[in-house]
């Protein structure tokens, strides 16, 4: 089989079942829209809070650093080039004196919300703004992209325009955005939220991150909660910001009490009592901004980009120079890419600017179909598995397994495999999950203080055990590897750890063993009066992790003679 005679409807469906969806830890995978209307959720904004500790902190910098910790590495590129991408001028700017009648003029005429409110929590949000135009300069620097569809789509659905404004609060309009809470995206979608409405989270696209999806089902999740507050716009985004459980809650203390029940009346959690005022702060602040001492960046009101049919997956790369841009404004445009190609189940589309559509229109038909993805015909040698060869790939063997019919993960010396690659090297990629954790992590190791260490993570391991034989927190080791505190630990997956502790640093230059090494596997056999507290108190480990390691239900008694596993540090078992 050649790769000349491989069809686009053979990259179609040899390669989509490598599409697999992941369930994050503790997320509710079966949640209906209407349970999510009664949730109880606190989320925390990614971009808000830190851009401003930005700006605040080093007003004379183009400081990123603070930043970064806001979003996940591996799902940004070098954070500092991503983000002055998004706020370098681009082509379709207008003329700077062409102001009165650009997107902003626009947006201001379709406000709905009662900006002549005059509060305290409001007046305390203008103040900060106003003292701080460079935030609102590069936010709205940011949003040149986006704003456009967003505002479209709000008016489309009868929406207040203040809606548009909403990814400034929660991201900071970064599309890369990610809170240490598992939210991503322009609007911050958790997973469980995103998968009601169809964002989807895979190897190949994160689709919370895509500029299109993410902001129809924002748009429906605040038409929802309109719907359910009837027709209140402030209890909607509240309830956006802390579930809408939690503000029918409020709302139902203040009736028993004979309070009233509107936003400013309600105890909602500290995070939600800032929320609405920051966005209508923001609005006021957009809709006179000399009044405040604001210039803002000229938008013109006609559509950024425009929406292309690819027909199938398609390497990053390739389109880029089909649509004669480069690779950073592909993945601008499509944050929802992890990979180095499009996700081969779909959806089959572009976003590309305008100017630029046609060209890509006409690059696609002349180009032929076999080579939208380059294809690398292997031969196993000794010591390889389907694991290891996906890795150096940067596939997964289960698009291995289906592009080659493979019924399992055995393969033999010699034998021939098709598979899917890059049509670039990976500096092509900057934008790419594996490229930005590399690239984070390089900036982290000219910059961290303590001994470098790495821990390959084994069955059982939590963030919060790792981090505490380290003696780091658990906000900084996930931040270091790229991954927030809830994601998932794989057995076998490689973590990079900057410890302080004293003793693993002599040991680290002693040449000695790495704390990693200093885990190991231990069978037991229950005794009578055993239970899995007095078991985990005696070998110094999490009764919920001798469970997990070994299958149990925590309800169910131990039983004598039963046979455990357990995964201990040597160092702190006796």
């Amino acid at each position: 089989m050649t790769v000349a005679r491989i069809t686009t409807a053979l990259l179609i469906a040899t390669v989509l079942s490598g599409c697999q969806t992941f369930t994050g830890q503790g997320d509710n995978d079966s949640l209906s829209e209407s349970e999510l209307l009664e949730s109880e959720h606190v989320s925390v904004p990614a971009g808000d809070d830190e851009l401003q500790a930005s700006v605040e902190g080093h007003p004379s910098e183009d400081d990123t650093t603070e930043l970064d910790d806001s979003i996940e590495p591996s799902l940004k590129s070098k954070a500092a080039k991503a983000r002055e991408r998004l706020e370098q001028p681009t082509e379709n700017n207008v003329a700077s004196e062409d102001v009165t009648h650009d997107l902003w003029s626009h947006l201001r005429g379709q406000f709905g919300m009662d900006l002549t409110l005059d509060n305290e929590r409001i007046e305390q949000q203008l103040r900060w703004y106003a003292s701080h135009p460079r935030y609102i300069d590069r936010v709205a620097k940011r949003a040149r992209r986006y704003l456009y569809y967003i505002l479209k789509q709000t008016e489309d659905r009868g929406l207040p325009a203040e809606y548009a404004l909403l990814p400034v609060v929660e991201s900071a309009y970064d599309p890369f955005a990610y809170s240490h809470g598992r939210a991503a995206g322009l609007w911050q979608f958790i997973p469980s939220t995103g998968r009601v409405y169809g964002l989807n989270q895979s190897w190949w696209h994160d689709q919370r991150r895509d500029v299109i999806d993410a902001t129809d089902g924002a748009l429906e999740y605040l038409d929802a909660l309109a719907d359910r507050f009837d027709g209140d716009y402030m209890l909607a985004l509240a309830s956006y910001n802390s579930g809408a459980g939690t503000v029918l809650r409020a709302i139902r203390h203040n009736k028993a009490r004979g309070l009233p029940t509107d936003y400013w009346a309600l105890d909602l959690p500290r995070e939600t009592r800032a929320y609405v005022p920051k966005l209508i702060a923001i609005a006021k602040i957009i809709d006179d901004p000399q009044a405040y001492g604001v210039t803002l960046p000229p938008i013109p009101d006609k559509p950024y980009f425009e929406v292309v049919d690819t027909g199938s997956q398609i390497d990053l790369a390739q389109a880029a120079n089909l649509a004669g841009v480069d690779i950073e404004e592909i993945y601008l445009l499509n944050p929802a890419y992890n990979r180095w190609a499009t996700s081969p189940e779909g959806p089959h589309r572009l976003l590309v600017p305008v100017d630029n559509a046609d060209q890509f229109r006409k690059g696609l038909a002349s180009l032929d179909p076999s080579q939208r993805v380059s294809w690398k015909n292997y031969k196993v040698r000794g010591g390889d598995s389907l694991i290891k060869i996906a890795h150096n790939f940067g596939t997964t063997p289960d698009v291995i397994k289906q592009v080659n019919h493979l019924r399992s993960n055995l393969i033999r010396v010699d034998q021939r495999l098709l598979i899917p690659t890059s049509t670039k090297g990976n500096a092509s990629y900057a934008l790419s999950a594996s490229e930005r954790l590399k690239d984070k992590q390089a900036s982290i190791n000219r910059n961290a203080k303590g001994t470098r260490i790495e821990h390959t993570v084994q069955r059982g391991d939590t963030f919060w055990d790792i981090a505490r034989d380290n003696h780091v927190s658990v906000r900084q080791l996930a931040r270091w590897n790229g991954m927030a505190p809830g994601d998932p630990l794989i057995p076998g997956k490689r973590l990079v750890i900057w410890s302080k502790d004293p003793d693993t640093q002599q040991l680290a230059m002693a040449g000695r063993r790495s704390p990693s090494e200093m885990m190991r596997k231990v069978g037991y056999r229950v005794r009578k009066g055993d239970s899995l507290a007095r078991i985990a108190s005696r070998f110094n480990v999490n009764v919920k992790d001798i469970a997990s390691w070994n299958s149990l239900n925590l309800n169910n008694y131990l039983q004598p003679g039963q046979s455990l596993v357990l995964y201990v540090d040597i160092r702190r078992s006796p």
